[in-house]
Parts: structure tokens; C-alpha cells; sequence
């Protein structure tokens, strides 16, 4: 039988549970998407743990995952702009880890041939909320933008987007991830104590604009730095919105399916880089998550439903 990933109470990771569940059945309008490879994120882990109860009550037992690319298996009545077999990434709140899901045909793109599942899986999350953060603080060439948490899934998609705008990027993150950083184009600086006289010393003449993927008291330093606050967007600190009315621009703010394909061709044309730090079986779905609750990740944690030995068989059996 398929498998899901399941919760039935609030806690750790330890909550978590694979389990076999029917195959779903899609309805009007809709598709039977068979999941390759489905994202991990930070913030499904706050969402399993009740922080965010009050916003996003959990209905148990409830689904885990957001993000997903996998093939058309079945369509249901009036969906002409798929046929089954084909590469599709979605994006389906609390579903995702999951064998099969049944997806709204319009939330879906399509997917590259040329792209990996592990690169293609996260751009629905990871790269649309990276898309929507940096749009926000409208970098132009010759701005010097500091994006921190620069090696994590988000910030290391944010900084590659700053780039392509002409910005020069200047990334925070842990002295180790020093060198994938540069690797990127970009100048670390490393996060911790004193940042605010380091970024001082990187950019000289000034920084234009900031992009916050990871909280902790950078909206402070950005505006103690002469950012101005229009040009500032936070991720991860809702208490320095209030405070300096500064952006917060994220991925529900700005996803169309539109944008992932936009994404995803960036990705075919070698433009974008998706870095994957782990690819986890979906057994081991709480090791997953107990790593990326650890947010050092460098680069993208994924869930892969089909190995990808297994991957060309299956994908000839659903189009045959």
C-alpha cells in the first residue's frame, strides 16, 4: 500500500510515523501526482510541535510536508494541460511526504527533464519564498545586499537571486560554511557576536539592502547599519516587523505556479543552483527532521519516496 507521513499528537520528531494509507483518488479538476522527492523545512517542524496551534491547528491525525515533485499517475475529469507520466512540482500544505497526492491541476508546473527531482522539489518552498524575500527589497546592479542565514535552503537560493539582479551579495553564516558560500559568488562574513562591526568592515560604502532568513537580532543590526526598513525583509523575526515596519514577504505571498516553472528554468539554464545538503529515504523522516531543526544546514534536507535506481522503471510503467 502507499505510504504517508503521519502525526498524531504535538512533539519531536519522535512523533512522526510512516504509515500505509489508500491510495487517493483525484476528482475534478485535479491530479494523482506519484511523489520522487519531497522537501523538508523548518518550519513543518513548528507546525508539528503546536507553536503555530493557533494559526494552523493540526486536524490528527495530520500529514507532514509542503513541497514535492514527482509524475502525473492518474488525471481526473477535465485536466487537458497534463497527461499522465508527465514531471510536475507542486506544492500542497501538511501532504507532501506522501507516496501519492492528489494536487489541484492549476497549483502545478511542470518540470524539466534536465533538472534533478532533488534539485526541482524544493522550488516551491524554498525557492519561491527565497524569490518573494529578495524581491522585496528590489535589489539593482551595484547595490551591496547581506542576506544571513546564507547557507541555509532559503539563503542560499537568496543570494544566487540577489546576484542575478547585479546586486554583490554579502552572506552571514557559520565560519565552515566559509568556502560554499564563496563558491556562490558571494562574500561570508560570519554570524555571532560583532557581526554588525563585520559587516561594517565587508561593505564600507554601505549596505543597500537586507534580506533576514534567520532572526536572531539581524533586523537590529540592518537597521543600526542605516538600512532603511522598506528595504529590509525578515523571514524569521515577526517581532522586528512591528518594531521598524520592515518587510516580510514570503512564499504564500507570492506563489503562482507561473513563478516555480520561472524557477525551475533558471535551474535547466545552470543560472540557479538548488544545493542538496541530505537526501533522506522516507523511513528516516525524523533523522531529517532532527537535522534540520539544528538550522546549520548547508544547503537543501529532501525526502526521496523512490530511489532513484528504481526511477526509470517506474516512470516507463506510468507511461506505458
Amino acid at each position: 500500500m502507499p505510504r504517508a507521513v503521519k502525526f498524531s499528537r504535538y512533539g519531536g520528531p519522535e512523533v512522526l510515523e510512516v504509515v500505509e494509507v489508500p491510495r487517493p483518488k483525484p476528482g475534478p479538476g485535479e491530479v494523482l501526482v506519484r511523489v520522487v522527492v519531497a522537501g523538508v523545512n523548518p518550519g513543518e517542524a513548528g507546525i508539528r510541535q503546536g507553536v503555530f496551534a493557533d494559526m494552523w491547528p493540526a486536524v490528527f491525525p495530520e500529514g507532514q510536508g509542503n513541497d514535492f515533485a514527482g509524475w502525473v499517475a492518474e488525471l481526473g475529469d477535465g485536466v487537458s494541460e497534463f497527461t499522465v507520466g508527465d514531471e510536475v512540482i507542486g506544492y500542497l500544505p501538511r501532504r507532501a511526504q506522501a507516496d501519492y497526492v492528489v494536487s489541484p491541476a492549476d497549483v502545478l508546473a511542470p518540470k524539466p527533464a534536465d533538472i534533478g527531482w532533488e534539485a526541482a522539489a524544493p522550488l516551491s518552498a524554498v525557492g519561491v519564498t527565497a524569490w518573494a524575500a529578495v524581491d522585496a527589497v528590489e535589489p539593482k546592479p551595484g547595490d551591496t545586499v547581506v542576506v544571513s542565514g546564507a547557507a541555509g535552503g532559503v539563503g542560499s537560493l537568496a543570494v544566487q537571486l540577489a546576484r542575478l539582479r547585479g546586486a554583490s551579495v554579502i552572506g552571514t553564516a557559520g565560519p565552515h560554511n566559509a568556502d560554499f558560500l564563496r563558491s556562490l559568488g558571494v562574500v561570508p562574513v560570519e554570524h555571532g557576536p560583532g557581526l554588525a562591526d563585520r559587516l561594517k568592515a565587508a561593505a564600507p560604502d554601505g549596505i543597500d539592502a537586507f534580506v533576514d532568513t534567520f532572526g536572531q537580532g539581524n533586523v537590529d543590526i540592518a537597521i543600526e547599519l542605516g538600512v532603511p526598513p522598506q528595504r529590509v525583509n525578515t523571514l524569521a523575526d515577526g517581532r522586528a516587523v512591528a518594531r521598524y515596519d520592515v518587510r516580510s514577504r514570503a512564499q504564500e505571498d507570492v506563489f503562482t505556479p507561473q513563478l516555480v516553472a520561472e524557477l525551475a528554468e533558471l535551474v535547466a539554464e545552470g543560472r540557479l543552483t538548488v544545493p542538496i545538503s541530505t537526501v533522506y529515504p522516507l523511513e528516516q523522516v525524523q533523522e531529517a527532521y532532527r537535522q534540520v531543526q539544528q538550522r546549520h544546514t548547508r544547503g537543501k534536507i529532501v525526502l526521496s519516496l523512490v530511489p532513484p535506481d528504481e526511477r526509470p522503471a517506474l516512470a516507463t510503467a506510468l507511461r506505458a
